[in-house]
């Protein structure tokens, strides 16, 4: 049997698309750039909540630090926001991580990509 769909994954899943809005509409730093909200991770008890973000055409360190500062000095003002959309008691304390994945499996693709290409460059070695 299937597990069931927690309270705490439904919550994340709200905040997760309710934050991507936010972010786009309320948070008006010139200097942040295009973020995606991927992910969140809720605590058991509601108290935390972890979001994942990635940036569009900035993949520098300096950039990504940036980015996750402005969304840091910003989470309290979000977390009001949030407190407004959400139906719930307690809202959960923002923290903002740098998700790694979107640009691990861009590079991975390429590799793969390389290979590829560079087995079809290689003459069929067929053995009789």
């Amino acid at each position: 049997m299937a597990k069931e769909y927690s309270r705490t994954q439904r919550v994340a899943d709200q905040m997760q698309r309710e934050l991507a809005l936010l972010i786009q509409r309320e948070v008006r730093d010139p200097r942040l750039g295009m973020v995606t909200v991927t992910a969140v991770e809720v605590s058991r008890d509601l108290a935390h909540a972890k979001v994942f973000v990635t940036l569009m055409n900035k993949d520098s360190a300096e950039d990504i630090a940036l980015n996750l500062e402005i969304l840091k000095d910003s989470a309290g003002y979000l977390r009001m926001l949030l407190g407004r959309s959400m139906k719930l008691r307690s809202i959960p304390a923002l923290h903002f991580h740098y998700d790694e994945s979107v640009r691990r499996g861009a590079h991975l693709s390429s590799l793969i990509e390389r290979a590829v290409a560079e087995d079809g460059q290689h003459p069929d070695d067929k053995e009789d």
